[in-house]
């Protein structure tokens, strides 16, 4: 049972996409379960803890559906703890961890360890994804069934495309019949080859090898023909171009069970800020041009993308300080991902319930948890934010083991105050360090 004082946060604007709730009042927490969130006034509970939420924004807690930690196998990268970190300080109170560890989380073993491992060290929770074939070896399907009813939120080979079409098709049979969500990334191995930028002007003038924008389009209309033939839950990982989010729309007015996220990375950055060869931005799928990322804000606002995540991927010094083709790809995101999006709040592209919608209430329906929401009876999770303050997010900022973020030293506006999980605060903004 939580034992924490009651909470209140009193004099905030609400912010609430599950209920289009956007009004000044009182949340309320008691026993780690939201007791009301209103506009207007609220009777403070006796020996409550009291903040005054004056200026500030209240949140559901962010939930993010694409997390590689290093843990187990890779701590050097990234620990449950270091990432429950990073999360909190970014306002996020829910991490869907991928698969991707060593060894790979395709039993219930495995599963079972990340959940017990969350549960000891993480300031947030932490939900496992687990792997669609064994070893995310694309050849023998995992237990889905099994793993299913191990608490396992989704499927996914995290980094890696199936290619055998008749094992995708089998993997989304079986897991229809158990209702669980196949995620997948789309990236079609030949097609990429040895590329590491889009296929452009660009490409051709740092002298680097391309990877079409048909690669990642062509598994994506099989994997939605797949879904329709199916009628298995689908999400596509994370789209990227303008050729993906047209592939959408058309699966979605033809009501495929079908979604799609997009990463914070391909929203706010395109791929001339690679600029001399800064490996802190060599991504899979790599950035785009300015087009493409136009098209992602479009298919954000018109819902044809569903969630934003962070994609959060560390990896350490050794594996950047490469030439740029040798390069790991990947760049970290948890702490960023608000501050990031808020910018298309901030110019006016995408409305703001709608912006926090896609890291919210959109990211835990489609993972069926009870969070994203701050609807009485559910968890106390928020995240109290100051939608104007300005900040530059220098490098020891980060909480992540890793640095290799593709945002370092960017002007941000809307910075994270406290972080709170199940009624207890697990981040507290230091006011001094936010600053133009």
């Amino acid at each position: 049972m939580n034992t924490a004082r009651p909470l209140a946060v009193t004099n905030v604007r609400i912010l609430d996409p599950s209920r289009k709730l956007d009004a000044v009042g009182t949340v309320l927490v008691r026993d780690g379960v939201i007791l009301s969130a209103s506009g207007g006034a609220a009777a403070v509970p006796d020996g409550a803890e009291t903040i005054d939420g004056s200026g500030l924004a209240c949140l559901p807690g962010l939930v993010d559906a694409r997390v590689f930690v290093g843990e187990p196998g890779g701590e050097h990268r990234e620990t449950i703890r270091s990432a429950g970190r990073a999360a909190a300080a970014g306002g996020v109170t829910s991490i869907l961890v991928m698969p991707d560890t060593d060894p790979v989380i395709d039993d219930v073993a495995l599963a079972e360890f990340i959940v017990r491992t969350a549960r000891e060290t993480s300031a947030v929770n932490v939900f496992p994804a687990a792997a669609l074939t064994r070893g995310l070896r694309g050849e023998e399907m995992t237990e889905i069934g099994l793993l299913s009813g191990a608490g396992v939120r989704a499927f996914t080979d995290g980094r890696h495309t199936l290619r055998n079409n008749g094992l995708m098709r089998r993997i989304m049979t079986y897991a229809g019949d158990f209702d669980a969500l196949v995620m997948h990334e789309t990236q079609d191995a030949d097609l990429a080859g040895s590329g590491v930028v889009t296929e452009g002007l660009l490409a051709s003038w740092l002298g680097l090898p391309a990877i079409p924008r048909e690669a990642e389009v062509i598994p994506l209309e099989r994997d939605l023909r797949l879904a329709a033939l199916t009628g298995a839950r689908y999400h596509a990982a994370q789209i990227s171009t303008a050729l993906s989010a047209e592939a959408m729309r058309r699966a979605k007015r033809d009501r495929v069970r079908a979604t799609a996220g997009v990463s914070i990375a391909h929203l706010s950055l395109n791929e001339n800020d690679i600029g001399e060869y800064r490996t802190f931005f060599r991504l899979s799928p790599p950035l785009r041009s300015e087009d493409d990322r136009q098209a992602m804000i479009e298919a954000l606002a018109d819902g044809t993308i569903d969630i934003v995540c962070s994609s959060h991927d560390p990896q350490d010094a050794d594996g950047k300080r490469r030439p740029f083709a040798e390069a790991e790809s990947g760049a970290i995101g948890l702490e960023t991902l608000l501050p990031a999006l808020l910018r298309l709040h901030h110019t006016d592209r995408v409305p703001l319930l709608r912006l926090l919608e896609a890291v919210t209430s959109a990211p835990a329906e489609l993972l069926r948890l009870d969070r994203g929401t701050l609807q009485p009876g559910r968890p106390g999770d928020l995240t109290l934010v100051d939608l104007d303050a300005p900040f530059v997010f220098t490098k020891d900022r980060i909480g992540s083991r890793s640095k290799n973020t593709a945002f370092e030293n960017a002007r941000f506006q809307g910075a994270v105050m406290r972080t709170i999980v199940g009624g207890r605060t697990v981040f507290e903004h230091d006011a001094r360090s936010v600053a133009a």
